[in-house]
């Protein structure tokens, strides 16, 4: 549920209990020291949902800004803003719309690039 819904732990718990609640059932949830240590070597592979056919993979980036300490001490004391730029390259299946591979990068590397690693 917390990876299904990108929801904190402590939130995952608390949402947990109440569908517990509202369901009616009797059962106890584990605490969140007992979550938070079982996580550590829980792994989560969420399913998708595979074409018939073959994988036509559309793969696009988009720029995300995102504030470093060149814009936060030019805010607070004056003088030339750094920005710092990052692009995400997606790999999206074109029939089910379903991302399926991402790549984290600067702002200087394009799409061609990072194809292989996409794929």
């Amino acid at each position: 549920m917390k990876v299904l819904f990108g929801m904190p732990l402590r939130q995952t718990t608390g949402f947990m209990q109440s569908l517990l609640q509202l369901v009616g059932l009797d059962w106890t949830m584990p605490d969140f020291s007992t979550l938070c240590r079982r996580q550590r070597t829980l792994n989560v592979a969420i399913p998708y949902r595979g074409g018939a056919g073959p994988l036509n993979l559309l793969i696009d980036s988009t720029g995300i800004k995102s504030e470093g300490e060149g814009e936060w001490n030019a805010r607070k004391h004056g003088g030339p803003k750094r920005r710092i730029w990052r692009k995400i390259h997606i790999g999206i299946d074109e029939e089910t719309l379903e991302v399926r591979a991402v790549e984290v990068t600067g702002s200087n590397i394009g799409d061609a690039p990072i194809l292989p690693d996409l794929l």
